[in-house]
């Protein structure tokens, strides 16, 4: 079973940064979106974000102007940028493939990587 591999997670401070990454073998970009989710302790999993093969992006209303979705087709990785984070965001973000029949992989995901905003 095709997964898509997530990294970059870990411990930062309210109005901290993190970067993830997402990836994974037959991930192509040139027919693959990106969708990021995630989901706190306790809550249901949520759409975040999401990167279109053009670079077009979208996101939920509550991380609009603090976190960014972007490809690097070259290195067949998709990030999302948290910047100015909140203990709200603390939660496992995983990262799946469109369902585009276009997509060689449609819904493929990761298993996650843990975000903790706490002072």
């Amino acid at each position: 079973q095709v997964r898509l591999v997530e990294s970059g997670g870990g411990l930062v401070q309210p109005g901290g940064s993190l970067r993830l990454s997402c990836t994974g073998p037959g991930l192509d970009l040139n027919e693959c979106g990106v969708h990021w989710y995630r989901q706190a302790a306790g809550r249901e999993r949520e759409w975040v974000s999401f990167v279109d093969i053009y670079g077009g992006t979208s996101y939920i209303t509550p991380v609009k102007g603090r976190f960014t979705t972007s490809m690097d087709k070259a290195k067949n990785t998709v990030y999302l940028l948290l910047d100015m984070l909140k203990p709200e965001d603390s939660a496992i973000y995983s990262c799946e493939a469109t369902s585009s029949t276009n997509c060689p992989i449609p819904g493929a995901r990761g298993q996650g990587t843990q975000v903790t905003v706490s002072s």
